[in-house]
């Protein structure tokens, strides 16, 4: 059996997708801003598109901004609030377990000089509290970004409050909702959100293209130079395709989600409690209710969570062991360290995430074969207390 446990970094491309696009990549494939019938017809789907996103997130089509992904999305949002604001200050809050699309490049900032950087801590469950947001402000604070769920343990933080603390005192509030878009909520109004970064590919979307909402009357310069397009905000020919496939993944993921959170949930918590009865030695990662209902994280103690997940893929189980951008490191999980987890616990990390395409089969086989993989492994390891 194969079983694909891996939906945070990156998920299948719905076959309604797939459909949805293919005629923008054979009929309508007109460039959106020529003067032909051809790019009316490509700008038609793509304005079509834009009013999609925008209804299903609260926000007005000109307030949409396509994008080459959450990463861009992300850098575009910071690099261009703080050129906006020079003059008001430079001083810029975060959290110290961001996906690196926002720590690495606010960490860069503050290296070129451009920004004075205060990452907050988090509690143990990687959350962080509206008391040191309220209590890192400064006069000179231009800029807040705090994600709302975090992709590695999927614990969820308290956005509207955070939002309303930085719109309170005047200060942009942006939230990479990169994991959390499509499968929760999102009311960039009701959550007093100025940016909000997102990505087609973590909701059965293709990779490679993404959303910044922008408020209106938040001005920030473009990120891409080189045209008009998207109002000037992001120099570069649409991804009309790609942009189509956004917009329908979106749409199918905000219909079907409360029916796909209540059933994914339930086959999350049968694999959380199933890895706790059946392994001695694990620890829960992430809040315990307040999570993304596909998010299963644990700290296996005694083994490397490399270790598992090879033998794991050689019985055909796709995991992670916490982002897939930093896949290639030998480092522990900057998000599990944050939470105050010691290394030697922390690189023994397993990150299960499931879709709504995920069976009850699969969470048994799973049940079934990583007891057994953890003890072959725990058997081999100097580490392990042999009984």
């Amino acid at each position: 059996m194969k079983v694909y446990l891996d939906n945070a970094a990156t998920t299948m491309v719905r076959k309604e997708v797939v459909d949805a696009m293919i005629p923008a990549f054979t009929t309508y494939y007109g460039n959106p801003s020529s003067l032909h019938e051809y790019a009316r017809e490509a700008e038609q789907l793509l304005e079509a598109s834009r009013k999609e996103v925008a209804a299903i997130i609260g926000a007005k089509p000109d307030e949409i901004v396509f994008t080459g992904g959450g990463s861009e999305s992300d850098n575009m949002a910071l690099r261009g609030a703080v050129a906006a604001n020079k003059k008001k200050g430079k001083h810029v809050i975060t959290s110290a377990v961001e996906h690196h699309a926002v720590l690495y490049t606010l960490q860069a900032m503050e290296r070129e000089g451009l920004i004075d950087l205060t990452i907050l801590p988090v509690d143990e469950y990687a959350i962080v509290s509206t008391e040191s947001v309220a209590n890192a402000l400064r006069d000179d604070t231009v800029l807040v970004s705090i994600m709302f769920a975090n992709n590695e343990v999927g614990s969820i933080n308290p956005i509207s409050e955070i939002g309303k603390i930085c719109r309170d005192k005047g200060v942009l509030f942006h939230t990479d909702a990169v994991q959390a878009t499509g499968h929760l909520l999102v009311d960039v109004v009701g959550m007093n959100i100025d940016m909000l970064s997102i990505s087609a590919h973590k909701f059965h979307g293709p990779k490679g293209v993404g959303v910044l909402y922008i408020r209106k009357g938040v001005r920030i310069p473009s990120l891409i130079i080189g045209g008009g397009q998207e109002k000037k905000r992001r120099a570069g020919t649409e991804n009309v395709p790609g942009i189509v496939g956004l917009a329908t993944a979106l749409k199918i993921a905000n219909e079907n989600m409360e029916e796909n959170a209540k059933r994914v949930g339930a086959l999350r918590d049968k694999l959380l409690k199933g890895i706790a009865e059946r392994i001695p030695d694990v620890k829960l990662n992430g809040h315990p209710t307040l999570r993304l209902p596909n998010n299963v994280n644990y700290s296996i103690r005694y083994i490397e969570g490399e270790s598992i997940l090879l033998m794991l893929d050689i019985n055909g189980i796709a995991a992670s062991s916490g982002s897939a951008c930093t896949s290639g490191s030998l480092d522990p999980s900057h998000v599990l360290l944050a939470m105050g987890l010691p290394h030697e616990i922390a690189h023994g990390s397993l990150r299960l995430t499931l879709s709504e395409f995920t069976t009850e089969e699969e969470i048994d086989y799973v049940l079934d074969l990583l007891p057994q993989i953890v003890q072959r492994l725990r058997d081999m390891s100097p580490l392990y207390p042999k009984h």
